[in-house]
């Protein structure tokens, strides 16, 4: 609704149409341009130093423990460690504890 000189008008259907067509028409534009990235097959996850501390609850010190003493592979990019999602996964399989 728009307020002009202390009156509200309505808006018509044309109105509406002629401000949503650019939006439509740009988005499909994004679209067709995300279609003709290359895909990935199998991307490999993995989880960051962050995402196993709120996950799972470790500390930093525990993290790091568990690297140096070879319980936890990483991949290190620069300061950036990296956790294989499927590694972690088999580390839990194997400490799972059945009674």
């Amino acid at each position: 609704m728009f307020k002009v000189q202390n009156q509200i008008t309505i808006p018509t259907l044309e109105g509406i149409k002629s401000l949503i067509e650019p939006l439509c028409q740009r988005l499909q534009q994004i679209e067709e341009k995300l279609q003709k990235l290359p895909k990935i097959n199998n991307p490999s996850n993995y989880y960051r130093n962050n995402d196993l501390k709120q996950l799972f609850g470790l500390s930093n010190n525990t993290i790091i423990k568990y690297r140096e003493n070879g319980t936890l592979p990483f991949t290190r990019l620069g300061d950036v460690y990296l956790y294989n999602v499927n590694d972690i996964d088999n580390i839990l399989k194997q400490n799972q504890v059945k009674l």
